[in-house]
C-alpha cells in the first residue's frame, strides 16, 4: 500500500499528503480491480486514450498503461487510432463487452480507483481532530462573524478542545446551529479523503460533494510541492449537519441494489470534522434509540457497520459530536449516555447589551447608520413593556424585514419607527412570547 508523507511547506505545515503508489501492490489493488475500472469505464464512453483513462482512474498512467497492454494481448482490448505522445485509443473488442458487461453486474461504479480501508484508517489517524488543540486565538478567529460573550468562550474551548461529544442546548434562536457550524474552523487545516474505499469486495464511495468542500490546488506557487496521490481529494474539515431528517439508514453504509455501489454512513462522511445532530430529540426514531447506537463509538472511538452481505467492519469513530437542542439534555438521555457526553454547554439569550450589540452589527452588514435611541424604543415599546425576551436571532431578521419593507417601496433603506413597527409586526404575529 501506498505510504502517506507528512509535508512540511511554508504554506501548509504538518499537513498528511498521500503520495502515488509505484505499483499496484503499493495502491492496494489487484489486477482485476484495475481492469474493471477499464472495461466499466470504456463500456460508458465507447473509446478513450490511454491518458483519459488513467487520469479517470487517477492512478499514474504507466501503471494503467500496463494493464491496457495486457488486456490488448488478451485481445479484448482493440486500437481505434493513435493519441499524443504515442500514446493510443483504446476501445473494447467483443469479448471485451461481454467482460465489461459482468463487471457491472457487479457494480456500476467506475472513476477514480478506491483506497484500502487500512490505508483510509491510517490517514484518519494521521488527521483526527484530537491531534489539534485549538487555543483562544483560534476560537475568536472561528467565531470572529458571532457575537460570543467572554463566559461561553471559556466555557466552549475547553470542550472544543477535547474532540469528544458536546450537548449545546437553550431557547429557539440563540445560535445554537450557527455555534455547531463553526466549530470546526478552530480546527483550521484542511485534510485528503479518498473518493471511495474498498471493503471485502465491496467500493464504498466516500466523498460527497454536497457535504464534502473540495479545495482547488494551488494554480501556481514558488514552493516545489510533493505529488500527491489523486484517488484522494483536499477538502476542508467537514462539517456535517443532519436535522429531524436523521433516519437510522443514514447511520450505515447503504447499498444501492440498481448501481451496486455503497454510499459511506454520516459518520465516516464526517471523520476528522464536526457532526451535528440539529434539533435533537425532533428526529423520527426514539432519542434513545440514537444516543444507544453511539454509546460505543462515544466510547472507543471506532464503528462497526454493516456491508450489504452482511459482514461487519471496524471503521474509525473520529469526529466531534454535537447534539443541538432547545430541550433539556436530563429529559432525554439517561445518566449513563450524559456520563458520555462530558460537555453540556447552555445557550442562553442575550442580555440587553448584547442585543444592542447585535443590532449594531446588522446595521453594519448591510451598510445602515445604527441609530442607539431608536434601539432604546424598539426595545421598550416591543419587549420591556410585554415581557418579550431576547433571543440572538431577532435583530438579524428585524433589519433584513425593514430592508426588504424599504426596497418594496423603492425607498432608501433605513431603520426608523415605521420599518421596525412593520417589521415587529410581521415577525412576532404568531410567535407571541418569543
Amino acid at each position: 500500500m501506498e505510504s502517506p508523507a507528512q509535508t512540511e511547506s511554508p504554506a501548509t505545515a504538518n499537513i498528511y499528503q498521500p503520495v502515488p503508489p509505484e505499483s499496484l501492490e503499493q495502491a492496494g489493488l489487484t489486477n482485476e480491480m484495475v481492469d474493471a475500472l477499464i472495461f466499466k469505464y470504456l463500456m460508458n464512453v465507447g473509446s478513450a486514450p490511454g491518458a483519459k483513462i488513467a487520469s479517470t482512474l487517477a492512478l499514474l498512467h504507466p501503471l494503467v498503461v500496463e494493464r491496457l497492454t495486457d488486456l490488448k494481448k488478451q485481445q479484448l482490448l482493440g486500437y481505434v487510432g493513435n493519441a499524443n505522445m504515442g500514446d493510443f485509443t483504446y476501445t473494447l473488442t467483443e469479448a471485451g463487452r461481454n467482460r465489461a458487461r459482468q463487471f457491472m453486474e457487479e457494480s456500476m461504479y467506475f472513476g477514480a480507483a478506491p483506497v484500502p480501508l487500512e490505508t483510509y484508517c491510517e490517514a484518519v489517524r494521521a488527521q483526527s481532530i484530537t491531534n489539534e488543540k485549538p487555543g483562544p486565538e483560534q476560537l475568536r478567529k472561528a467565531f470572529s462573524d458571532l457575537l460570543i460573550n467572554e463566559k461561553m468562550f471559556s466555557t466552549l474551548g475547553p470542550a472544543i478542545n477535547s474532540g469528544r461529544g458536546l450537548f449545546l442546548y437553550g431557547p429557539p434562536g440563540n445560535g445554537k446551529t450557527s455555534i455547531a457550524e463553526r466549530i470546526t474552523y478552530c480546527f483550521g487545516s484542511e485534510i485528503y479523503i479518498p473518493y471511495a474505499i474498498h471493503i471485502d469486495g465491496f467500493i464504498v464511495k466516500l466523498f460527497d460533494p454536497e457535504i464534502h468542500e473540495r479545495i482547488p490546488a494551488p494554480k501556481s506557487t514558488i514552493f516545489k510541492t510533493a505529488a500527491v496521490d489523486e484517488r484522494w481529494v483536499r477538502i476542508k474539515r467537514p462539517t456535517v449537519v443532519v436535522g429531524g431528517e436523521l433516519t437510522m439508514d443514514q447511520l450505515e453504509i447503504r447499498w444501492n441494489p440498481t448501481t451496486r455501489v455503497s454510499e459511506a454512513s454520516m459518520q465516516l462522511k464526517s471523520n476528522c470534522g464536526t457532526l451535528v445532530i440539529d434539533d435533537f430529540g425532533r428526529q423520527r426514531m426514539n432519542p434513545f434509540e440514537l444516543l444507544n447506537r453511539w454509546i460505543v463509538p462515544l466510547e472507543k472511538r471506532f464503528d462497526f457497520l454493516a456491508l450489504a452481505n452482511g459482514v461487519k467492519i471496524q471503521v474509525p469513530f473520529d469526529q466531534l459530536l454535537i447534539f443541538s437542542t432547545n430541550l433539556e439534555p436530563k429529559d432525554l438521555v439517561d445518566d449513563a449516555f450524559l456520563r458520555r457526553i462530558p460537555y453540556k454547554v447552555h445557550v442562553d439569550n442575550p442580555s440587553e447589551e448584547e442585543y444592542r450589540k447585535l443590532m449594531k452589527m446588522m446595521c453594519e452588514g448591510i451598510g445602515i447608520s445604527y441609530d442607539e435611541t431608536l434601539t432604546t424604543k424598539l426595545i421598550e415599546k416591543h419587549y420591556t413593556q410585554i415581557g418579550r425576551p431576547f433571543r440572538c436571532c431577532q435583530p438579524r431578521d428585524l433589519v433584513m424585514l425593514s430592508k426588504n419593507y424599504c426596497e418594496y417601496n423603492k425607498i432608501p433603506v433605513h431603520l426608523d419607527e415605521e420599518t421596525l413597527d412593520y417589521a415587529v409586526s410581521v415577525y412576532f404575529t404568531v410567535m407571541e412570547g418569543t
